[in-house]
């Protein structure tokens, strides 16, 4: 397995330019920083335990990695894992990865790699086969929350399965034109969220014997704006208009109640408006929802991974449980906002 000697030889700078220009610490030029990073990504050098945390060989720090920050999903399984971590004892880094693919490399080729944490947990993100091989033949417990993770134990509700259980709602309450605000293109890369629900709305409908109208299908951003925008389009035509509508998220359900108030509408007695999630806004709004308990998956994925080290402890790291899929559970809030059609 190449050292850092071998990297110093090969980038021709001193080991001690190796560590600084790995670690981040110290001064090392933008230009010999990129050498070493090259050289040592060629050999496949990752910094040892040794040189990177204590003398247990353990940071008692788990590294926590999504796509991005501004979302209430992410940031909330995130407060959940971090509960169970501190009673614990364990810290909690987190890797944002809303910059460019340079940023995602950099993070799974050398932060990760690095003994700076000693397990993982991803929310929300497809991960590479490469990257989940890297952390897993370092011996990094790693945990995928939000959808299938091949070899990897993951934690995800249903997503087909919550998409028709709001849809049915609606049909229950004697609706038969319903509309769906789903997700666009741009936001059906990590495990087709918005194709999986949009496939259970349609099933529902299905099921019970309604057409599928491509007229009553409206594609968005997951945000209360785009959910407004999208509503606007659906229910600005009154001969055209549906009496019930689900919106694959609460913001842009809560988006939908807003339009509908703007357009004269009167919800649930013109409309009736579901989501997925139970938001904090959902129930200011009466917004009646699905909710998939997001502090909960955190919870969760912090107490999956956490048991993935103690096995790993206990063996002298020899455990190797096989990959388990968890389904999360979701349920059905009826709030204000649905309501039998007249």
């Amino acid at each position: 397995m190449p050292g850092i000697d071998d990297v110093a030889r090969l980038a021709g700078v001193s080991t001690a330019t190796v560590s600084r220009a790995l670690s981040g610490n110290g001064p090392v030029s933008q230009t010999t920083r990129a050498r070493v990073l090259r050289v040592a990504s060629d050999l496949g050098y990752v910094v040892s335990s040794d040189a990177s945390s204590p003398a247990s060989g353990r940071t008692r720090n788990i590294g926590a990695v999504v796509p991005q920050l501004n979302r209430w999903f992410f940031t909330s399984v995130i407060e959940g894992a971090q509960r169970v971590l501190l009673r614990r004892g364990y810290d909690l880094t987190l890797y944002n990865l809303s910059g460019d693919g340079e940023e995602r490399r950099r993070v799974f080729e050398q932060h990760l790699l690095r003994n700076r944490v000693d397990a993982v947990f991803a929310v929300s993100l497809e991960l590479a086969e490469d990257e989940v091989g890297r952390l897993l033949a370092l011996g990094k417990p790693l945990v995928g929350v939000g959808g299938p993770l091949p070899g990897v134990s993951t934690l995800t509700i249903d997503d087909v399965a919550v998409a028709r259980l709001a849809t049915e709602h609606l049909i229950g309450l004697g609706h038969t034109r319903i509309a769906h605000i789903g997700g666009s293109d741009e936001f059906d890369l990590d495990f087709h969220i918005p194709t999986s629900r949009r496939l259970g709305y349609e099933q529902a409908l299905t099921e019970a014997g309604l057409p599928v109208d491509e007229r009553l299908h409206r594609a968005t951003d997951f945000t209360l704006p785009g959910g407004y925008e999208a509503a606007k389009q659906l229910l600005g035509t009154p001969h055209e208009r549906p009496t019930a509508l689900f919106a694959a998220s609460d913001e842009m359900a809560v988006g939908a109640i807003l339009a509908a108030r703007d357009l004269g509408l009167s919800v649930p007695r013109d409309v009736s408006v579901i989501g997925i999630d139970d938001h904090p806004l959902s129930e200011f709004f009466g917004l009646s929802t699905i909710a998939q308990h997001p502090v909960r998956q955190g919870e969760r994925a912090a107490e999956l991974l956490l048991a993935a080290l103690e096995a790993r402890r206990s063996t002298g790291g020899a455990a190797h449980p096989e990959p388990v899929s968890h389904t999360a559970p979701a349920e059905l809030i009826v709030r204000s906002s649905t309501a039998v059609h007249p």
